[in-house]
């Protein structure tokens, strides 16, 4: 068991049959991945009762064959549908199932100070569900995020050797049914300066294994030459016309050697990598740079994302700044905030909204004529940005009186920015 007092940073990564949970605290110099077996990160995502108490992972998989009504699995597509479920007959909500099975593999880690989810797919209702599931392990909800498999890539890209994304970086996904080639590159615009990183994602290709003629377990020789032939042609078409400096391969059929005619096109002027805790170890890695304060992670960009910032002008010392209200690079249903100001007089707020897709930058001014005449920084305004849908934002500006000296007027300022939204997505970035 760990020491009860360490405060834990976690990269979770979740899919429908496994988790893997890589996890970092102060002394460490690179995060760890949690070992099941020797080699193996792969937590099986199976619960059930054994004995009257429950048993998870590993455990519970090898009880299940024998006792199936004890157990469920793929508990996470099942949570997300929002299914009940027979078990040990008793009718349980899958989400509930899902909620005991994270909090028992996080068991070791009583104290975790930011948790990352990593999943395949990112959806709201995907979001929601976790972020409900990390506050009732005891996570702050502001120290949850859930991202998909691809940002995890990049967040995990971010922290190694910058010459292994000189250029683009590859990585190949490959279970028994397809294998996928992404790739992620440096997206470069006006707005890229000082530390800020701006990188996308792309699906460039895929084939099922099928028609690679690759069966799995991989133990007809002749049948695996062929496949190999077919998946170095397959990479061929990947790297054509493109500059890649680094090439990931992850995924359960890369776990047996059927390709090294295709390994050797991968490795030609680059460096080839071959593992399974990608996902969790960027996650964490996110997880560290955001529980330590740091600023200098990417931006991932996709078509999800706001192609948008808003900023606010405030005096920070003797020095303006431009304070982001809306950023880039967010889910807009995540994105609800407020702050509290203080202003030296009812002069115009000055607002700044930048776009991503289009390059265009526009002032907004922000009339609070009618504000109560107070002076030397006894206004108190709290600035409230809500979003009724991916394309409206409302930001409120209201007076909230300064202590017992002010009490509060009925004073209220609204704005509704429109923001570029689905129409204008990051795709159209090069």
């Amino acid at each position: 068991m760990t020491e009860k007092s360490t405060k834990y940073v976690i990269g979770y990564d979740l899919n429908d049959q496994f988790c893997q949970i890589s996890y970092f605290h102060e002394g460490m110099e690179e995060p760890m991945t949690r070992e099941v077996l020797a080699d193996n990160f792969k937590i099986p995502l199976v619960i059930g009762t054994l004995d009257g108490r429950w048993a998870y992972g590993q455990e519970a998989m090898h009880h299940m064959a024998a006792e199936p009504e004890r157990f469920c699995d793929h508990l996470f597509s099942r949570a997300v549908a929002g299914e009940t479920v027979a078990i040990t007959r008793s009718e349980v909500p899958a989400n509930k199932l899902l909620e005991k099975y994270i909090e028992l593999s996080l068991s070791d880690y009583p104290r975790i100070d930011y948790l990352v989810f990593s999943v395949p797919e990112l959806t709201e209702k995907v979001v929601r569900l976790l972020k409900r599931i990390g506050r009732h392990i005891g996570v702050d909800p502001d120290r949850i995020i859930v991202q998909d498999y691809k940002e995890s890539f990049c967040q995990f890209m971010y922290d190694q050797p910058k010459e292994l994304w000189k250029y683009e970086a590859a990585l190949f996904y490959c279970d028994k049914e397809m294998v996928t080639a992404y790739m992620m590159k440096k997206v470069d615009t006006e707005y890229s300066a000082d530390n800020t990183t701006f990188v996308m994602v792309e699906e460039v290709s895929h084939a099922k294994m099928s028609e690679l003629h690759v069966t799995f377990p991989v133990i007809n020789v002749e049948l695996a030459m062929e496949a190999d032939m077919r998946f170095m042609h397959f990479v061929g078409g990947v790297f054509d016309k493109r500059r890649v400096s680094s090439v990931f391969l992850t995924g359960e059929g890369f776990e047996s050697n059927w390709y090294p005619e295709s390994l050797k096109v991968m490795c030609n002027g680059r460096r080839v990598f071959l593992g399974n805790n990608l996902y969790s170890k960027g996650a964490c890695y996110e997880a560290a740079r955001k529980s330590s304060g740091r600023r200098d992670g990417p931006i991932y960009l996709d078509e999800s994302k706001m192609t948008d910032q808003v900023c606010m002008k405030v005096r920070v010392g003797e020095e303006f700044e431009w304070f982001p209200i809306i950023s880039w690079g967010e889910h807009w249903y995540e994105s609800d905030c407020e702050y509290e100001v203080l202003l030296e007089n009812d002069d115009p707020i000055e607002l700044r909204q930048n776009s991503l897709a289009t390059g265009e930058s526009k002032t907004i001014e922000v009339d609070l004529s009618g504000l109560p005449d107070r002076k030397n920084y006894s206004l108190r305004v709290l600035v409230r940005a809500t979003f009724a849908d991916e394309n409206r934002c409302r930001i409120t500006f209201k007076d909230m009186g300064f202590g017992e000296i002010f009490p509060e007027t009925d004073f209220s300022k609204e704005i509704t920015v429109v923001l570029g939204g689905s129409n204008e997505q990051f795709s159209t970035l090069s």
